[in-house]
Parts: C-alpha cells; structure tokens; sequence
C-alpha cells in the first residue's frame, strides 16, 4: 500500500507489471496452499486511496 495526494491515473497506475506478477504469483501459491472448489475465477481489484478523498475501486486492475 502506498499513499498517494491525489486519485489521478497516476495512482491508478503506480502498481508496475513487475508487482502485479509478484502479487499474482503469491496469489498461486496461496491457492496451491488453500484448495477452494467453489474458487473458480480470480481477478485483482484495487482500492486507491488518498488524504481527504473517498476511495476510488477499479474492479480487475491489472487487465487492459
């Protein structure tokens, strides 16, 4: 998590590729660990959020 002023596309978009593989390959270990049969899809939102502001959700954040 990191604190940004604003809510601008900049901080919609501070999440590098290089995480989003590192968080999507946590994501896979945690699920090899933890079988769930009802878990059939899988998407990554993001709750941006900033001083003052409401949060902002972006539902599935890292597909294009």
């Amino acid at each position: 998590m990191k604190a940004r002023d604003t809510l601008d596309a900049a901080a919609a978009e501070a999440v590098t590729e290089r995480q989003q593989q590192r968080i999507a390959a946590a994501a896979e270990v945690w699920l090899a660990n933890n079988l769930q049969p009802t878990i059939r899809d899988l998407r990554f939102d993001a709750i941006l959020v900033a001083p003052g502001k409401l949060p902002r959700h972006i539902p599935a954040a890292f597909e294009s």
